[in-house]
This record gives C-alpha cells, sequence and structure tokens, in this order.
C-alpha cells in the first residue's frame, strides 16, 4: 500500500491510498479540477479511482465530492451522519457504514473509528492491504484520542496523524480566546504534544512513516511539529521517518512502495 497526501491543512485534505490496482482517497476537501491536478503529480487519473471515504462533513474535507460524483461516477463511504449532513449527494453511489464494521474496497479492506469532533459523526480510518497485511491509520481532526482509536491504531505500518497546533503559538497568537477554546477542547484539534505522546504509545518495530496532517498555518510551523514527533519518537522500538505535510502540494509516495509482503504476516 502507497498513500500520498494531496494537501493537508484547513484549506483542504485529501489522501490517496493505492493497493493492487485499487485507488481510494481519503476526504476530496478540493475543486475536482484541484483534485485532478494533485492527483496528476501521483501519476493517477481521477477516472481511476475506485471510491472516496469521507471522515467529516466539514468543507475542508468534502468541498468537491458532490461535483467530484457527478463527474467521474465516484462511489462514496462513510458513517450515516457524515452521509447525510452532505448537500446534493447521488444517493445511489453511497454506503453508510457502521462504527463496529469492516468493509472492503477492491484490493483494501477499510474500518472506521469514531472520534471526538464538531462534527455530525466524524471517523478516523484503519486501512488494511488485503494481499500484504500492510495497515496504514489516518486520523486528523480530533479533540482527544479515545481507546477505541489506541486499539484500532495498533501495529500500524504507516501512521497519518492529526498535528494541528503548537500549544505556545495559540496561546501567544492573533485568535480569539473563544476560537482557542474551540481548538484545544475535547471536540476540536490534536496539539503537537497530543500528538507525539500517541505516535509514543503507537511505536512498533513495523512502523515506517509518521505523516504530520493538518498543522496549522497561523499556530504552527512544520519545524515545530516534526521536532515534538521525534522527540517523543526518542528511544522508541519504531525507528519511522517522520514528515509534515504540505498544504499547497501533493506529497508522497509514504508506506510500502516496493509491495512487499509484511514481515509479521510471514511469521506462521
Amino acid at each position: 500500500m502507497k498513500a500520498w497526501t494531496l494537501g493537508s491543512g484547513s484549506k483542504g485534505n485529501s489522501i490517496l491510498l493505492e493497493s493492487d490496482g485499487t485507488r481510494v482517497l481519503i476526504d476530496a476537501g478540493f475543486s475536482p479540477r484541484a483534485l485532478a491536478q494533485r492527483l496528476a503529480t501521483a501519476g493517477v487519473q481521477p477516472e481511476s479511482i475506485s471510491a472516496v471515504i469521507v471522515t467529516h462533513e466539514h468543507i475542508d474535507h468534502m468541498k468537491g465530492i458532490s461535483a467530484a460524483q457527478r463527474k467521474w461516477k465516484w462511489q462514496l463511504f462513510g458513517s450515516a451522519g457524515t452521509i447525510a449532513a452532505i448537500a446534493d449527494l447521488d444517493e445511489a453511489r453511497c454506503t453508510a457504514i457502521r462504527s463496529t464494521a469492516s468493509f472492503n474496497i477492491g484490493a483494501l479492506q477499510f474500518e472506521l473509528i469514531r472520534v471526538p469532533h464538531d462534527a455530525a459523526a466524524p471517523t478516523a480510518v484503519v486501512a488494511t492491504a488485503t494481499r500484504t497485511g500492510f495497515r496504514t491509520g489516518v486520523a486528523h481532526d480530533l479533540g482527544a484520542v479515545p481507546d477505541t482509536l489506541r486499539a484500532a491504531f495498533a501495529r500500524l505500518d504507516l501512521l497519518l496523524l492529526e498535528s494541528n497546533h503548537d500549544e505556545e503559538m495559540l496561546r501567544n497568537g492573533p485568535y480569539p480566546a473563544f476560537l482557542q477554546s474551540r481548538i484545544t477542547g475535547g471536540s476540536g484539534h490534536l496539539s503537537n504534544r497530543k500528538s507525539a505522546a500517541l505516535t509514543r504509545e503507537l511505536a512498533c518495530e513495523q512502523l515506517r512513516h509518521l505523516v504530520l496532517l493538518h498543522l496549522s498555518e497561523v499556530n504552527n510551523t512544520p519545524q515545530h511539529a516534526v521536532s515534538a514527533a521525534e522527540t517523543a519518537l526518542r528511544g522508541a522500538k519504531s525507528k519511522c521517518r517522520v514528515t509534515a505535510a504540505p498544504q499547497d502540494r501533493a506529497a508522497g509516495p509514504f508506506g510500502d512502495v516496493t509491495g512487499g509482503v509484511r514481515q509479521l504476516a510471514l511469521a506462521l
């Protein structure tokens, strides 16, 4: 399984997962034109996308979904609450997923995990390549880390995780008190410190890469976010690389770029 971030932040979010010919987007927070342009940098045509999984209905995660469905006939998956909260969808191409149910799209198996955020029914995503066993976790826009997410994200090979703000920069920055409270609250966003603490918990020998998502352009920097994560990983079993996903361009591929079978799957 390979992953690309097509852009990550308050101006738009989308992640491309690819495994054995199956291509799935996690969110589509850009216009169809921008999505096509960013997919092209990964050598991918929009018509080849098998489906989109939408994590929640905020505009920076679903801006292009309705138009893309009409243009490219994309299938859409998400929680029932998320799908109901998005207008103008092609209902015949939408599938509501229960939070406890796993489902397959081509060569990938998925599980949605409810997370706390100020949206209707937001989720994180676990994707498993059915041939190799490679596991990827995606979590952006969450104010706290539930135990269900910790359990689902155990033994990942690739982790894409929100690291939204530096707490000191937010505290001393231009945002008013009510907005700071929303961001730092239990239904807001993960700080660098909280993201790094979760990364430390999840660190395992097979974790190859950590990609930091949804960095604030006002209250964070890539250097702050990467430094916090690398400090947390110091001395951990994982020797994974750390990358901060950019907002203005695609980045990747991350993950299993050779397509090999996960070592754990071979230990019989």
